[in-house]
């Protein structure tokens, strides 16, 4: 059974509640000593926080990626210069910076992938909506020729097994497109098996049964030759109905792709200059984006971070304060896990709290909170990974903090957990960590609008509607500047700008966080599972 907000257990809270008040004067922030939590939150502004915003914006128009469209995507030039960009500001503000480079493998499609009917009748299918490709560039224009075991029409449950078995190929013209429907077996076994039989290309269409009808994308082996296409049930059977054994339909299908198994990202890391060294507090977002601009994912959650940063430019405070700006993290938090696999035991000890900002100005918001104990994952509502007491309990304390102000400001919340985001692989390393996190435009539920208001579903794309939203789906390149909400931004940013200021003096987990140790051995890999995908 899905927990939903409505049933997230009330959390009581010890900290001091921090009340609103106007904001502070801008020339006073640029130069006062915000060493108050309140007087944090005061210089935390929208003016602010939108400026970096625009700048971030900017720089993903200026630096297309390979596909031709604005970006800000890990590996490529527009998220470099958002590296180089934070770097500036941060050194500016008198932070020591360092660009920790590591290496991912990298893909990106060149330009649209294309899928078209050249005979019987010339038709163009739709990127994104009529079909997906895969991670595998060629090009081929051939006859359609089905495989084995299509059911049609779908069975009420999962049962075709096309492609599964050599023998769904028995007669299979070599240089063909194979036609093949999703079903009982992986999408790597199907495509593994079309290529053996000579197949050019192959097209897997959606099963037909319940919640397996859409558009879709599928996970491969990564060891594919040719290219793969996926399309929902609609276009799958349309094709099949055109299909004449010997004649087609023909199509044309052309993907081309950089694919670099060692390409270059940066974490930029800023040290405050004050703070015992021995207590750090990590505050971090991820710089990157998942597709394109990337501005409510994840531009929204480095802005926040980036203007806390700067004004706290004049503070010392009592624990050193160490501002990451993560790459990869969509690519299954890669930037986060490399820094805490190369840091030094004796390093990574000196950590005691993280704090995570991920989303923080979505329209159709959620006001979330992470909570290692009782949050709940973002998209499918159910329990978190599950953490040791050593972690719960001290996160709790920075947790509370940002309920508070939202409290105090008469927000909602609800607790989510740091599964998918960067705070986890510091959990997994035995740091306590919290965070905010305002949802994404994918799958908000009844239960959040009777906290939150909004509406169910997605907001972001179509207004409101069940499209997927702009920042989870590939070929949209929709989560640009209006995909955020200003004044969510704002009081998000207060809120996060709370626990920071809470946590920047904070003796009661600084003190106390090793006793019960919790921090993986020296050598030891988090486990990280970040499928990107369906398999099968």
């Amino acid at each position: 059974m899905l927990a939903t907000a409505a049933a997230l257990p009330a959390v009581a809270s010890s900290a001091t509640p921090t009340a609103p008040t106007p904001d502070a004067n801008p020339a006073a922030c640029a130069h006062r000593v915000n060493n108050t939590p309140q007087k944090l939150v005061d210089c935390v502004t929208k003016a602010d926080l939108w400026a970096h915003m625009v700048k971030f914006q900017q720089i993903a128009d200026a630096n297309p990626g390979a596909d031709g469209h604005p970006s800000r995507n890990s590996g490529e030039p527009g998220y470099k210069a958002s590296a180089d960009y934070v770097a500036n500001v941060m050194r500016a503000a008198g932070y020591d910076v360092t660009l920790q480079e590591y290496k991912f493998h990298y893909f990106s499609f060149i330009g649209d992938p294309v899928l078209r009917e050249t005979l019987p009748t010339p038709h163009s299918f739709g990127l994104g909506t009529d079909f997906n490709p895969g991670p595998v560039a060629g090009t081929t224009t051939a006859k359609l020729q089905p495989a084995g075991g299509i059911v049609v029409p779908a069975t009420p449950a999962p049962s075709s097994a096309s492609g599964c078995a050599a023998s769904d190929f028995a007669g299979f013209g070599v240089g063909n497109i194979a036609l093949i429907q999703r079903g009982t077996c992986t999408f790597a076994q199907k495509v593994a098996n079309a290529q053996a039989a000579g197949a050019s290309a192959a097209i897997i269409f959606n099963e037909g049964n319940p919640g397996r009808t859409s558009l879709f994308s599928g996970s491969l082996a990564g060891t594919e030759h040719i290219p793969v296409i996926f399309t929902s049930y609609a276009v799958g059977t349309q094709l099949l109905g055109q299909y004449v054994p010997g004649t087609g339909p023909t199509l044309n299908i052309d993907v081309k792709a950089i694919d670099d198994p060692n390409r270059s990202d940066w974490n930029v890391i800023a040290d405050s200059k004050g703070g015992d060294p021995n207590n750090i507090l990590v505050v971090d977002a991820h710089l990157d984006a998942i597709y394109g601009a990337g501005m409510l994912d994840n531009a929204s959650g480095s802005a926040t971070i980036l203007d806390i940063a700067q004004q706290l430019k004049n503070t010392n405070t009592r624990n050193k304060l160490r501002f990451i700006w993560f790459g990869g993290e969509e690519l299954g938090l890669l930037g986060s896990e490399y820094y805490v696999e190369t840091l030094p035991a004796d390093e990574l000890a000196k950590i005691k709290f993280d704090l995570d900002a991920d989303v923080t100005a979505t329209p159709n918001y959620v006001a979330g909170v992470l909570d290692p104990k009782d949050g709940v994952n973002l998209f499918s509502r159910d329990p978190g990974t599950p953490m040791p007491p050593s972690i719960w309990a001290p996160s709790a304390i920075g947790r509370d903090h940002g309920i508070d102000y939202l409290n105090s400001i008469g927000q909602n919340h609800i607790l989510f957990s740091a599964d998918g985001t960067d705070a986890f692989m510091f959990q997994q390393a035995g740091i306590p960590a919290s965070g905010v996190l305002t949802g994404q435009d994918c799958c908000k539920l009844a239960s959040d609008v009777a906290l939150f208001g909004g509406y169910e579903g997605n907001f972001e794309g179509t207004v409101p509607g069940d499209d997927g939203g702009c920042v989870d789906n590939p070929f949209r390149w929709c989560d640009n500047l209006s995909n955020n909400d200003p004044e969510v931004l704002t009081w998000m940013s207060k809120t996060f700008a709370n626990m920071v200021g809470h946590m920047a003096y904070d003796t009661q987990v600084f003190d106390s966080s090793k006793k019960n140790g919790g921090h993986l051995k020296n050598g030891a890999r988090p486990k990280v599972a970040t499928p990107r995908g369906p398999v099968s």
